[in-house]
Formats: C-alpha cells, structure tokens, sequence
C-alpha cells in the first residue's frame, strides 16, 4: 500500500469483494418491490433523436456511449425515451441498457458514485416503461446488474471526494432500499450518511458549497426525490432534510433571471425553466428571493423590472472547487425576461471550451494583464482570492454595492474595487472600477452580452447601443479609456453560440479608476 490512499484502497477493496456474489450470497429479487417512479420530464426530441441513431445504422454501444455523451452511464436519457413514449422507444431504451451491462461490467466511470446513483434510480424509476414487459431474460440481467451496482456503491460511501455530487450517489442507494427488500440494509445505510452529507453541502444560508446555481438545482432535486422516496416508502426522513429543502429552494429563487432560467456563475448554464419551476414546486411553493447569500456571496439588486446579480463571495474551498470559475465580482444584468449582459456559461470537463469559459476573461468583470483573479487547474483552484468583501446599501428602492477582492494581490499587488449603483427606475445601472496598486497596472473590463441582443458602436466611440430582442434601446458608455466592440461565445444553453462582449481597455498609463453607465434610451 506504499503510496496510496489507505481510504480509498480501502474503497477499492470493498467494492471488489462486493462484485464478487459467491463471497456473499443473495439472492436477486425478479423485480422491485414497491414501484418508484422518476419526476421528472424527458424530452422527446431528444428520444425520438435517440431512435434516429438506431435507424442510421449505429450500434446500441455507439449511440449510448459516443453520442450520448461521458456520462451516460447515469441512464438520465431514459426519460427522454418514456418521454416519447412509444414501443420504439421502449424497445431501444432496452437495447441500450443490454449493451451497457455487456460492454461496460467495471469501467470505472460507470462504477463513479454518483452516475452508479443516477443509474440505479434511472432503471428504478422507469422500470415500468422500459422493463416491466420485458422477457425474463432481460429482467433477470437487470435485476442482477442493479443489486451488484448498489452493493458496490454502498461500499463506497461516504463518497466525499465527489463534492455535491455525492448526493445523487445517496439518492440511488435510498431509491434502491425503498424498492428492493431491507434486509439488504441499503436504505439504513444512506440514511446514516445522509444528514451528514447535507451539513457538509450546504451552506447556512441555503447556497450549496460549491456556489454553482447548477449545482444548487441538483442538489434540490436530489433530496425532493429522496423525501419523496421516503414518504412513498413510509419512512421517517432525516430531521435534517425538510429544512434543507425549503433553504435551497430561497437560494435557487435568489440564483435566478427574470427567464426563470439560471445565473451563470461557476459551471452553470441557463437551465430548462419548465424544469426550475418544477422542481421549486417538488420543494414547496413557500420562500421568496432574498437579497443576498451572506456565506455564499451572491447579491440580487432588484429595481423595476432590472435585476442585478453578482458573484461577491470567495471560490469554493479547495477539494470542491474542481468546476469553479475565476469570476470574483463579475455581474449580470436583466430586464424582465430578458439578458443584457451575461457570463459565458460553462463547458463540460475536457472540452475544448471548459478551461476558457473558467477564465476571468469569459465574464463580465475586470481583468488585470490577461491574468485570471484565480489560477485555474484541472484539480480546481491554486491562487484564488482570499478576501473578498462586500458593502451594500438600499434607500428608496435604489441599491448600492461596493465590492473588492485580493486575486491579483500576490502577482500583482493589487486589489480589484467595483462600485455598482441601481436606480429606483431599474433603467439606470452605473459602475467604478478600480484598481489599486503601488505601481499601474493594465486592465480591460468586459461586458459579454447574451446573444439575443445586438449592438453597434457609436460614431463618437464613447458608447454602445444595445438593443433588446423586445425592442427597447440602452446605452453603454465610459469615458477615459478606449471601447470597442469584440466577438464572445455564449455556453449558457445547449450548444456554444456567437455574441458580443463590450471592452473598455486602461493600459499602464490610462486612468486606474473606470466610470461606467448602463441606461435606458427614451
């Protein structure tokens, strides 16, 4: 063991004697017990996409495994065939769960935590679509893949090295020891872990520790289906978890656009608002958005039909953090429904866009000498900004916010200030910022706008015209330093698309205090 991770050899250990049933004998139970049925809705695009891949002529193996994408193997698609809700799609949703269980006995990304809990909820909770009719062949494969599965995964909790996805890891072990028989012990086991891995997820304002509206939305879906599991199951829940929910539930209103899509900070993307709503209705209809996560950091300015949203809070601790952006005090700005001005988004893990969209420059902040406020690794964050305060004040319906941090301190000696005021209209959003060093330093303050919007230029170079997909006209401008009108991507929905990014760049010898205004035109 010389060099290894005694704990996790032990994992390893563990799981291994649980793949092996002769060590253990137990006996697979022909079907579930008690019905348990996913929530939550699929897409039929998406479905009748699936059965497109089967029609061209491409195997169960490559469609599932290659178009499906790296983590298919949490079986999330399976909604998107019961959504389509034919024999077609039942016939293919069994194809490709035989060819995962031939091709895929112990790859180690399948046997991951928490897709082995996505995985065992998904064949439990659409069991009667693509299973229940099924010839006893296929049933019995199943049956005996899935018990191996939640054996192995039993094996590996506390699964504290998955971050907030351990949650879904618990999620499959309840799911499996509500509808398979108890004496396999597996529910007790999640319900020891469970009150535990919510204190170490959540924050006690409600924002989950990673500070990512994405995974505050999982986080609440996981544990409304885990309560639901429960109470179809008529046992007790955890003391922990109905306030758990009801504060997730003000943190993910608080995250949220006037869309009723979601805020992109740290590995988030717009999200589906249909699927928002339902999951705020799963977690109850009470709470409303607040303005600020005191320890997660974020602050909501609401005026009038503007809405301001900023990243005010330090990067998730280390550990935690593999997904986490450099976007200290990067903002967004609505108007109703619609984005103006946005952060990139995010890319998934070992794509060609996810370091970028990481990277300070993808948000909508300043950024000194084209180095990010946080030093971005595959592991998470090495520097990162230790201090990060944040002053804010409401009068009349107008909000003020004063903000800095110390990311560049180390390299640069210099903090970052940003100074935001919205009026009482919602139509007047006006900005300092600031950098303050012993000696000058080069920045560029960016404004990616949402892809929706268009823009131009004005002939005197001082401004930009933004106009909105509703109609309505807003002007940026500065003065003091040069603007121009640069290309961005935006990775906030389901595929990479063009949009601008405003640019207002100070070099060493230009001013090091940055007056900006956002207002409506008429």
């Amino acid at each position: 063991m010389s060099g290894l991770d005694p704990w996790r050899w032990l994992r390893e250990a563990r799981r291994a004697m649980a793949t092996l049933p002769h060590l253990r004998p137990m006996r697979v139970p022909d079907a579930p017990l008690l019905p348990v049925r996913d929530p939550w809705p699929g897409d039929a695009g998406r479905g009748a996409r699936l059965l497109r891949g089967a029609s061209d002529g491409h195997g169960p193996a490559a469609t599932a495994w290659s178009a499906l994408g790296a983590e298919a193997s949490g079986f999330s698609w399976l909604r998107d065939l019961r959504a389509l809700g034919t024999d077609s799609a039942r016939l293919r949703a069994r194809a490709l769960t035989s060819a995962f269980i031939a091709a895929h006995p112990a790859d180690p990304l399948a046997r991951r935590p928490d897709l082995a809990g996505a995985r065992i909820a998904a064949w439990l909770g659409h069991y009667d679509f693509f299973a229940a009719s099924a010839e006893d062949e296929f049933r019995q494969r199943l049956m005996t893949r899935l018990l191996a599965d939640t054996r192995a995964l039993a094996r590996d909790l506390p699964a504290e090295d998955m971050g907030g996805r351990a949650l879904t890891a618990l999620k499959g072990l309840v799911a499996a020891g509500v509808a398979l028989p108890e004496p396999l012990g597996f529910l007790g086991r999640a319900l020891r872990f469970l009150p535990a891995e919510i204190g170490r997820q959540m924050l006690g304002d409600g924002c989950h520790v990673e500070r990512s509206p994405a995974a505050q939305l999982r986080a609440l879906q996981d544990l409304t289906e885990i309560r639901a599991l429960l109470q179809g199951a008529q046992v007790l829940p955890p003391a922990a978890l109905a306030p758990a929910i009801e504060r997730l539930a003000v943190g993910l209103r608080t995250l949220r656009h006037g869309d009723g899509g979601l805020a992109l900070f740290n590995g988030a993307g717009e999200g589906d608002p249909a699927l928002i709503e339902l999951v705020l209705a799963q977690a109850g209809r009470g709470g409303r958005p607040v303005a600020t996560l005191f320890e997660g950091g974020f602050h909501r300015l609401q005026a009038g039909r503007g809405l301001v949203l900023l990243d005010g809070g330090k990067p998730a601790p280390a550990g935690i953090d593999r997904r986490a952006h450099a976007g200290t005090l990067a903002f967004e700005f609505s108007v109703g429904r619609e984005r103006m001005i946005v952060n990139c988004g995010a890319a998934p893990p070992g794509g060609e866009w996810f370091d970028a969209a990481r990277a300070s420059a993808a948000h909508s902040t300043l950024v000194i000498a084209d180095t990010s406020s946080a030093e971005l690794s595959p592991g998470g964050l090495g520097r990162r900004p230790e201090r990060v305060e944040v002053e804010r004040q409401e009068a009349s319906g107008a909000h003020w916010l004063a903000a800095s941090h110390d990311g560049w301190w180390r390299i640069f000696g210099a903090l970052h200030r940003r100074r935001l005021y919205l009026a009482e209209s919602g139509e007047d959003l006006r900005g300092e910022d600031a950098v303050e060093a012993a000696s000058p330093q080069p920045f560029v303050i960016r404004f990616h706008l949402h892809p929706s919007v268009t823009a131009s230029l004005q002939q005197d170079g001082e401004g930009v015209l933004i106009r909105l997909p509703g109609g309505s006209f807003w002007r940026l401008r500065a003065e003091g330093v040069r603007i121009a009108l640069d290309e961005s991507v935006y990775l906030g929905g389901e595929a990479p698309r063009r949009a601008e990014q405003v640019v207002l760049t100070s070099g060493v010898d230009g001013p090091q205090l940055v007056k900006w205004a956002i207002t409506k035109v008429g």
